[in-house]
């Protein structure tokens, strides 16, 4: 699985930070950050949930 933001998109509201913290970060300059771009299968759920919960549709999961 790969994790892609489209960081123009991306309007850091923490949602994704929430439902995958070992993924997401927002850092205090108020950017997002992915921490893991190929995240073990084992956080699919979590990874899937943040990217249903984007407001913006910035985050993309491929496999």
């Amino acid at each position: 699985m790969r994790v892609t933001v489209d960081f123009d998109l991306c309007a850091s509201t923490g949602g994704c930070v929430h439902q995958a913290p070992t993924v997401f970060e927002i850092r205090d300059d108020g950017f997002l950050y992915v921490l893991q771009a190929e995240p073990d299968e084992s956080l699919r759920a979590q990874v899937t949930a943040a990217e249903e919960l984007c407001p913006t549709g910035a985050i993309l999961i491929t496999d």
